[in-house]
């Protein structure tokens, strides 16, 4: 008796299997694609199939602020070439090729031993001058007394006085004279200008360089530093028109730079400068932000991606990227609502956020949308959601 019934409840259901599978089978030679997978899937849950799994996440709401992106190149605040002022024999270099130097670290000396000769030389002229200052003033005290006696004739005090001036003068030249040649002696010292970075170095020790020589090395500033980029007509009409409407409050305006490894970058900058002329060939106008670089991980000459912040931080609902589909009619999402039915719901998208974008139309706050799995779902189909963390 056991046997019996055991027997045929199994053929029972081999004959509902292949109902189920001679109906399908059917079905592909006369109703559509969309009405196949819709009946064999009931036919499947018929069968006691499990719903398939998919991954959602809620849609949030969060501050996003309106963005515009641009490519921009980083540009070094300050860059100075190093050259000779005086010529000579290179005898020290005091430094290595791409170190950070500080203002007034030594880079390069030149021989002294001509200059310091030159000073040596004029601090002699210089002090023979003054003694003869000094004597044509005794002279000149002398015949003022001897033309009162009337010992000599006035012209002879005259022509005394001429000497003295002339002498004072040759005092005043001898002093130029040793001026100069202090200063360049100091020109054989090449000291850094500015703090930076400084680059190859042209010429090594034991090289004859002078002023036609030209860059010995170079020295760019690292931080903080300066991204440029070009922003259209319609960008700059737009800020101007924000700018008087908050009455020229926030003149400047905040950044975020793109690395070229797609990262961004941790420290954010502003705008500083807004060219006074449109490029003629592009169209666009010049503007310019200062960025800090404790890191230097923006290198003068490099390209970068730039967003800027056009306007204040506002309530927006935002959802994964992935979980925005596109077909003709424009984009949707998976929604799956209270009953674990799934929804295909239209929706108006806004601006990237990372790897989230803003709704603007279509999605309440809190309702889930499928990010994982949407390839094996259907609108109307029951399905078993597992909510992904942000983690």
């Amino acid at each position: 008796m056991f046997f019996n019934q055991f027997f045929y409840r199994m053929a029972g259901q081999v004959l509902v299997r292949t109902i189920l599978t001679v109906r399908c089978a059917r079905s592909l030679a006369s109703a559509s694609l969309s009405a196949v997978f819709i009946f064999c899937s009931a036919a499947a849950m018929a069968q006691g199939a499990p719903p398939p799994t998919v991954s959602v996440k809620p849609v949030t709401s969060r501050q996003v602020t309106e963005t515009a992106d641009f490519v921009g190149r980083v540009v070094a605040i300050d860059k100075v070439d190093i050259v000779a002022r005086v010529p000579g024999f290179i005898k020290e270099r005091n430094f290595n090729e791409g170190q950070q130097v500080k203002a007034g670290d030594l880079l390069f000396r030149i021989e002294q031993d001509t200059y310091k000769a030159s000073v040596d030389q004029q601090q002699a002229n210089l002090a023979k001058a003054k003694a003869t200052e000094v004597n044509a003033a005794l002279q000149l005290e002398r015949g003022k007394e001897l033309v009162r006696s009337q010992n000599i004739p006035q012209s002879t005090v005259d022509q005394r006085a001429a000497d003295q001036q002339a002498a004072q003068a040759d005092v005043m030249q001898a002093q130029a004279l040793l001026e100069q040649a202090q200063i360049n002696l100091g020109y054989t010292e090449i000291r850094a200008p500015i703090d930076g970075r400084i680059g190859l170095a042209t010429f090594t020790v034991g090289n004859l360089v002078q002023p036609s020589s030209g860059r010995l090395a170079t020295i760019v500033s690292q931080d903080p530093i300066y991204v440029t980029f070009e922003a259209s007509e319609r960008d700059v009409i737009a800020y101007k028109r924000r700018l008087a409407e908050s009455g020229g409050k926030n003149q400047h305006l905040p950044i975020h730079i793109k690395l070229p490894d797609g990262t961004i970058y941790q420290h954010a900058g502003i705008t500083n400068f807004l060219d006074v002329e449109v490029e003629t060939n592009t169209d666009t106008v010049v503007v310019r932000a200062q960025v800090p670089n404790p890191e230097g991980l923006l290198i003068p000459g490099g390209i970068v991606g730039v967003s800027v912040d056009t306007e204040a931080p506002k309530s927006a609902l935002v959802i994964p990227q992935a979980a925005v589909q596109f077909d003709q009619a424009g984009h949707y999402v998976l929604v799956v609502d209270d009953s674990k039915k799934v929804e295909l719901r239209r929706v108006t998208t806004g601006v990237e956020q990372g790897r989230d974008i803003v709704v603007t139309e279509g999605l309440k706050q809190g309702e889930l949308v499928i990010v994982e799995g949407i390839q094996k779902v259907h609108p109307g189909q029951i399905v078993s959601a597992s909510v992904v963390s942000d983690n």
